[in-house]
């Protein structure tokens, strides 16, 4: 159990949470205001379609009303924005949650389910439990650790279960030599998805990469820090290619994938190209320092 601590609660720069934190908190308003707005106009659905979920049930959430909705949407903003500054970040942070996983809620509970939108509600339930964090700040803290373990735990447990579920609901492994990708590029493809058609058995060994990858996406936990690196990218670019070839983005789930990563190196490299560039001398961050155990 003491190894599993370690592992858990490994001491983290808590500027690499702030910086998270920017971009975690930066996606809420342009999801809700652009990329994912259906559960605004759900606010004038009429309630027969409501088929409240697991969570609908045990809350008692009522069905959705112009108002509520208005209040959700305009509250994940709000929130978000405030959370941004950094201040009341455990406040900020929780209701932001609140706002947002609500709002996805009302969305889900009249049709589709999105599901890379799941993972993204431990970023934000789990972002705010590190505390106060800032840009500069090169301290370590065991709660900014446990609050990065957990994203990435989830991430990468979003990539594991999708291999399971196609065994599971794909009739094991002849999903392997099923036409899933086919289809889905015959139904939503884009002129890059429409050329792999011509070549078939392309589509064949892209759905044999794309599962045995989901199956083993664990190693990265196990991998020396260079090759986390290097499997982040890999994802990264696979991301891309269903992109191109069926115009679908997860785009929550990218943004968790950020907490592999060590967000205060690429700052620092990148503030130091700025000031070699334009002749300005870079900010220096403070020495790390241990901070006491704050973890949740």
């Amino acid at each position: 159990m003491r190894h599993v601590r370690a592992w858990l609660f490994v001491p983290t720069p808590l500027a690499r949470i702030a910086l998270l934190r920017i971009l975690v908190y930066a996606f809420v308003p342009l999801d809700v205001l652009v990329l994912h707005t259906s559960g605004f106009y759900h606010g004038w659905a009429d309630p027969v379609w409501y088929k409240p979920m697991i969570a609908g049930q045990l809350l008692h959430l009522p069905p959705a009303s112009v108002l509520l909705v208005e209040l959700l949407k305009w509250g994940c903003v709000a929130t978000a924005l405030l959370a941004l500054t950094g201040r009341f970040p455990r406040l900020a942070g929780w209701a932001c949650a609140i706002c947002w996983i609500w709002y996805q809620y009302i969305a889900f509970a009249y049709g589709k389910v999105d599901h890379d939108r799941g993972d993204f509600v431990f970023a934000l339930v789990l972002l705010p439990t590190a505390g106060m964090a800032h840009l500069k700040d090169g301290r370590r803290s065991e709660a900014a650790g446990f609050a990065l373990r957990g994203i990435q735990i989830v991430a990468i447990f979003t990539y594991f279960l999708s291999s399971w579920a196609k065994l599971r609901f794909g009739h094991g492994f002849e999903w392997l030599d099923s036409a899933t990708v086919a289809r889905a590029v015959i139904r939503r493809g884009t002129p890059v998805g429409e050329l792999f058609l011509q070549i078939p058995w392309s589509l064949h060994v892209m759905q044999y990469v794309m599962f045995f990858a989901e199956l083993t996406s664990p190693v990265i936990f196990f991998v020396p820090e260079r090759m986390r690196r290097l499997l982040v990218g890999a994802w990264y670019l696979f991301h891309l290619s269903v992109l191109l070839t069926i115009d679908i983005a997860f785009w929550p789930h990218l943004v968790m994938m950020l907490a592999f990563l060590p967000l205060e190196e690429y700052r620092d490299r990148f503030v130091g190209f700025v000031g070699r560039r334009f002749g300005r001398a870079p900010d220096v961050v403070d020495e790390p320092v241990m901070v006491p155990d704050r973890s949740p």
